[in-house]
Parts: structure tokens; sequence; C-alpha cells
């Protein structure tokens, strides 16, 4: 062969190569939802839009864990619960084959939701690192070895589901949110707070109280505009905006519900902020007949009413009623713990019972159903505010469409929100106006957000239905596929590959073309 040939072959691959590295440099999946949990991908990745068999390049076996992959480079990062071990787990991204699979300390695993797991927070992973966060024992940080660089033990929050609040690295600071339930020593105010640590080795930078929050289950994020950068987290009833150099307090909007769990999107200079009336509900207007029927199941003796001894069995307050009695999501948690259940039981009768007399009527019950369930709110945030917002910076708000899980997606200009049902809407990001509102293939719950890459948008359902959706103002659905598995979490991307995790497997849909 000409050698000038050969020269200039080898010069095109080491191009290539080169130009590969710069792009996985720059553009990975490196934190929940992507850069910045956006859930955008280079525009320059091209994943297979028609999801078929014929794409699987690999599927490997996973413990069970609620936290999704994170991408750099060639390897991707999970967490996991296995054999009552908390684990962080490299897997090779070409080929499926595991790299490192590293323990965390000891320690008493938290109890978390029946639908839940103690390994429920994604990783953020730099260049150099990825951090894991445990509600059970705290932080730690790796290099992509499996390397244990640092670890910070953290108390346990007291929290009603369990934690899934993941890591932000933002400069030289690891950011966490760590919302509580539990009060501050002799006072009614919680110890919720954020924390700032430095990313090389763990040490606290900056501590911001949140006296005013309960258990949430949202992550932050940044907020970069031509003000400056801002750290935005909802938490229950509330999305604040800090300094993240300091943790100082710029400003806040209420109207949101008890258990906040989508995560902010920025977007058309905005930060948009969502969730679901408590619940799940996600309409303004709440039919209370479906939770009342729900309930009446438990007057045994058919006197309409149901009283304090009737409150037995698999009672508890229901949130989404459309769900049998006994189910995990069905209503409030309930403790094991006998005593600790029959003190919560008490404290819901005496939500409802206002006259006193130990038992709920209709009345009463659909009286008490607006009280501090919030509100299905979408706000549209403008920056440069301070103090309450809600009259200066809002440019809109909606209520109607709001999923309780999956986070927002802002793509060309339109705001995504899905829900369960399979209810897909878009939203005119300028004007909150809803474009339409449209059932896709997969019905069903959705958990995970929907994410977008190689000009479309991606949804997938709790049973594993993937939908794929050519994004504008106007409703086209133009590819449905089932993975064969449950997914309850945000897929991820890299330049020509989607990974879903399912309850057992982890899998690769890669685009060969």
């Amino acid at each position: 062969m000409n050698v000038h040939l050969v020269t200039i072959f080898l010069n095109y691959i080491f191009l290539c190569s080169f130009l590969q590295l710069t792009l996985k440099a720059t553009d990975n999946w490196n934190q929940f939802r992507g850069p910045n949990g956006s859930g955008i991908a280079n525009e320059k990745f091209i994943p297979p839009i028609n999801i078929s068999k014929k794409h699987i390049a690999w599927s490997s076996n996973i413990p069970e864990g609620l936290s999704s992959p994170v991408i750099y480079s060639d390897k991707i990062f999970l967490t996991a619960f296995e054999k009552d071990r908390l684990v962080t787990i490299c897997i090779n991204s070409t080929n499926g084959n595991l790299e490192w699979k590293t323990a965390a300390p000891k320690c008493e695993i938290e109890k978390v939701h029946k639908t839940s797991s103690p390994a429920s927070s994604t990783p953020y992973v730099d260049k150099d690192h990825v951090y894991v966060y445990f509600g059970s024992y705290g932080l730690i940080c790796y290099d992509h070895n499996g390397i244990e660089k640092w670890s910070k033990s953290i108390l346990t929050p007291k929290s009603l589901y369990g934690m899934s609040t993941s890591p932000l690295v933002y400069k030289n600071k690891v950011i966490l949110v760590v919302d509580n339930d539990a009060n501050i020593e002799k006072s009614r105010l919680s110890q919720s707070k954020i924390i700032a640590l430095n990313k090389s080795n763990g040490e606290i930078i900056w501590s911001a109280e949140r006296p005013h929050h309960r258990s949430g289950w949202s992550s932050p994020i940044i907020w970069k505009h031509d003000k400056g950068s801002e750290l935005i987290v909802l938490g229950n009833e509330k999305v604040r905006s800090y300094n993240p150099e300091t943790g100082s307090e710029n400003w806040y909007a209420g109207g949101f519900s008890r258990e906040t769990i989508a995560v902010p999107v920025v977007g058309n200079n905005h930060v948009f902020v969502s969730s679901a009336q408590l619940g799940g509900v996600p309409d303004k207007q709440i039919d209370p007949a479906p939770f009342w029927k729900a309930l009446i199941k438990f007057d045994k003796n058919n006197d309409g009413k149901i009283s304090r001894d009737e409150m037995t069995d698999n009672f508890t307050y229901p949130l989404r009623p459309e769900l049998p009695l006994g189910h995990p999501g069905f209503g409030i948690p309930m403790p094991d713990n006998p005593q600790r259940k029959e003190e919560r039981i008490n404290g819901i009768l005496r939500w409802v019972d206002k006259n006193g007399d130990k038992a709920w009527t209709k009345e009463e019950f659909i009286n008490h159903m607006s009280f501090r369930r919030g509100r299905p709110i979408l706000l549209a945030i403008k920056p440069g505010g301070e103090g309450n917002i809600e009259k200066t910076h809002v440019s809109w708000e909606l209520n109607k469409s709001i999923p309780e899980i999956p986070s927002p997606l802002f793509y060309r200009d339109i705001v995504y929100l899905v829900r369960n049902g399979g209810i897909l809407a878009a939203i005119d990001s300028e004007t909150g106006e809803q474009l339409y509102r449209e059932r896709v293939t997969g019905s069903g719950q959705y958990s995970a957000s929907p994410i977008s890459a190689n000009g479309h948008i991606f949804l997938v359902s709790n049973r594993g239905q993937v939908s794929t959706i050519k994004p504008g103002r106007k409703f086209e659905q133009i590819h449905s596929y089932e993975i064969g598995e449950s997914v309850f979490v945000t897929p991820a991307i890299d330049s020509n590959t989607i990974y879903f995790r399912g309850q057992k497997k982890l899998w690769a849909f890669r685009n060969s073309e």
C-alpha cells in the first residue's frame, strides 16, 4: 500500500479517536438525567430511534436498585443493594462486562417504602471521580477504578419513603440536599439542610439550614443565566434558590405539595418547577368520590361513618384510590411497629375528625381533602428575584397535566410532561399554553422522566414500554417497543446507545449505523 495513503489513513483514525474522546469528555451523561439534569443529550449523539431487538448490543445482570445509570467515557456507574450491602458498580459500556463492584462501609440500612430502595440516589461522575450517596451511610468518593478516595458519614434523615436525592458537583463542591422529618431538639423546626463539601477531601465548605422543610425526593440543579449561577432546590411546599458559592438564600416560591419529587429544568431563560397535588393528582379539579369509596370499605357496621375502631388492617389515608387496599402506593405509609402505627392512625384521625366524635363522616373527609395537599403546579420562573418572587418573577403557572414522579423536559422551546396513564402534555414555554394532551402507546404508571436525543423524545413506562415521540406543537408518536422488563428509572445516553435499567438487567440498545 502507498505509504502516503497509509499515513493519511492513520491520521484519519487518530482524528476520529480524538474527536470521540473530546465529545465524551465534554458531553457525558454524568448525573441524573444527563448534563445539568436537563434530560437532553448532545445533538451529535445518535442512539436508535425505532428501538427493537436488533439494537440490543448487550444486557447484563445487575442487583436491585433505583439509581439511574450515569456514564463517563466507556464506563457506566450505578448503585445497588445486594445481600444487605450497599454497592457501587462500574460496567463497561462497550460490552456490558462488570469492571468493578465496591461495597460501602457496613451500616444500618434505612427503612424505605416497599416501592423504594436503599440505593435510590443517582451518582455524579466527573473526569476523575464518582460521588455516591446512600441515605443509610452518607457520601463516598471513588476514583474510576473503584478505589475509595474519601467518605463522609451523614446521619440518616428521617423520611417517609427513604432517601433519593442525588449529589451535584459545582466547581470544587459536592452539594447534597439532606431534608429531614426529624426536629431540632426542643423545637418544631426540622433538621433539614444543604451541605457543600470539598470534592477533593469531603470537608464541609458550607451548610445551609432549611428548618421549614421536611423530607423530599427531588434533586438540586444549577441554573446559569446572564445574572449568574443559582442552586435551585425543590422541597416540600416551596422551591428555593441559593448562592452555590456560599449557601445564602436568594428567593423562594410556594404552592407545591407536601411531597415533591420532580427535578426542576431550565430553558428559555426560565427555570421550570413542578409537583402534582398530594397523591399524584395531576389536575386542579379533584373528584373526592373515589377516595371516599375506597375508605368506606372499612365501615364494618354500615353506618356511613368510619370510626376509630374500624381503622384497622390496611387502613391509611388514601392517596391513590385506584390502587387496591394494601398496595404500597394506596396511601400514606404506616410504620411496622404496632405502637407507632397506632400513634399515626390517631394522628390521621384528628386530621379529619373536626367534631371530636372519633369518627369520619363523608362531609368531614371531603372538606379535609384540600388541606395541605397543595395544588398541581408547574411554574415558569425568570431570573433576578429576591425574597418571595411569586408576584414578581413567575411568568406563568399551569395547574393541569402535572406528573407525580417524572420531571419536565424542556426541548426546542416546549416543556413536555408525562404522567400515569401514558398521558403526554406539551406546553409552550413562552406562554404556558397547553399545546396538546395525548395518550401514548405505553399506558400504566410512569416513574422515569422523559429524555431527548437524536432529534426525538423517549418515554418509558414502569412496565418497560418505550415510546418514541417526534417533538413539536402537534402530537406524533412514531414508534413503540416493549423491553420485556419493568423499568422504574430514567435511561442514560451516550454517542450511539440508550441504556435502560430494568429490575434485574441493564440493557444497551445501540445504533450500529
